[in-house]
């Protein structure tokens, strides 16, 4: 594994961990940041006038050389950003939409950071600090490379900025400064870690980034959906909404390809409900105990979307290890749990990196419609939504969460149920 793999694989971790951080841990990071900034200025100065001296040799042009400077100015008004910074409402689990779908049955649209971002950008070591920080505040883990002319100022920065932080409790590996334009080229493959990159420079070098990844540059994949039925679901719910999310309508993003279910209620709880998806006409494959307690053929590939009369099974030990699997072997559509036990409810939605989290419903509820927006043209697994100046609120998205007791779609197809669509106006759920 080359070291650029590595280090996008460690940012990757280290975002799904910063999602659930405390504005006051982020902030006190910041703060952090500022005092050591501070306490080591001449080390800054002199990393910086090596990089000045350098400039000088190789002729690099007057304008560049001054943006290259970062002198006890400079270094003031970044520690006054970070300070700043650290006062700002967080951007993170802000309720930005609270609707009741129906008695029960309420949605609600929640700020979180995007992921992990790369962001290339231009001579300026300010630039670094005052990117790194605004990641940080938005919960992303961060792959920076800057202008090689200024390596040595960048390179003291990055290592303040990453030891403070990781004091403060911000994970490891949240930020890497890369060192070598090749690094660039081998970041624009890592589509698999990377969820955003950032080019900053002329038009020219900001088109070959765009022609050059295929990850998302400040423009409907697949829809590996999944039910985890935890240890303190409700059989029968559990039942019903296994059911609906497979069968209700096979050939459509948001129905669920997997079944995962918890190890302590598998023998008892799998047999029944695969008897009823195959009431239903589902054909299931499994893992190798699932196979061995159905007697069902064994999963090659999980990330599978089946569009038809097939469902992957799997026995899970426990919410941690359906979590990870979910981040791991989905497509970031939708996932659901069955639980009667809310605070593990509420660990899976905020855990899951996918663009729609459900407590006890179908996963047939991730439609545009049933949302209330009227229609939809698709569901988005991609994250780009920015537009203009890039801040704190550029740097986040949302995902939905709704809230059930037990509801699933085809009481609203058949007509037993309708949709009520009202605004709630106290943020909390029923």
């Amino acid at each position: 594994m080359t070291d650029i793999i590595r280090q996008a694989k460690n940012a990757k971790e280290a975002a799904l961990r910063m999602y659930s951080l405390s504005s006051g841990v982020k902030n006190n990071a910041l703060l952090e940041i500022a005092r050591v900034l501070s306490e080591r200025a001449e080390e800054i100065f002199g990393a910086n006038q090596k990089d000045l001296d350098e400039a000088k040799k190789t002729g690099l042009p007057m304008p560049l050389r001054k943006r290259l400077l970062f002198d006890a100015k400079k270094l003031n008004s970044v520690v006054d950003g970070l300070k700043s910074l650290s006062g700002l409402e967080d951007p993170v689990g802000k309720t930005l939409l609270a609707r009741q779908l129906d008695e029960g049955l309420s949605l609600y649209r929640i700020s979180c950071p995007i992921g992990v971002i790369g962001i290339i950008f231009e001579s300026r070591p300010d630039a670094l600090v005052q990117i790194a920080s605004l990641c940080l505040k938005a919960g992303n883990a961060v792959l920076m490379k800057g202008g090689s002319e200024a390596r040595h100022t960048n390179r003291i920065l990055a290592t303040i900025i990453r030891d403070a932080s990781v004091v403060s409790g911000i994970p490891e590996g949240w930020i890497t400064l890369l060192q070598s334009r090749e690094e660039v080229r081998d970041m624009l493959e890592l589509d698999e870690y990377i969820d955003l990159i950032i080019p900053r420079g002329n038009n020219e070098f900001v088109r070959y980034i765009m022609d050059n990844t295929r990850i998302a540059v400040l423009g409907h994949a697949d829809g590996v959906c999944h039910v985890y039925v935890h240890k303190d679901a409700q059989p029968e719910t559990a039942r019903r909404i296994v059911v609906d999310s497979k069968a209700q309508y096979v050939a459509v993003c948001n129905a669920a390809e997997t079944l995962l279910i918890d190890s302590e209620i598998a023998e008892p709880l799998l047999p029944e409900l695969a008897r009823s998806l195959s009431e239903a006409g589902v054909t299931l494959h499994g893992c190798e105990r699932s196979a061995k307690i159905l007697d069902i053929d064994r999963v090659d590939d999980w990330h599978k979307e089946y569009l038809d009369y097939e469902m992957s099974v799997k026995i899970v030990d426990g919410l941690a290890d359906a979590i990870e699997h979910i981040n791991h072997f989905g497509s970031g559509h939708t996932d659901a749990i069955v639980t009667e036990n809310g605070e593990s409810a509420e660990t899976f939605m905020n855990a899951v990196d996918s663009g729609n989290v459900f407590w006890n419903c179908s996963t047939r509820f991730s439609d545009g419609y049933k949302y209330g927006f009227g229609a939809e043209v698709g569901i988005s697994t991609s994250k780009i939504h920015a537009r203009g100046p890039v801040g704190l609120e550029g740097l986040i998205t949302y995902k939905y969460k709704i809230y059930g007791k037990g509801q699933i779609v085809e009481d609203y197809a058949s007509g037993k149920r309708s949709f009520r669509f009202r605004p709630i106006e106290s943020f909390g759920h029923s």
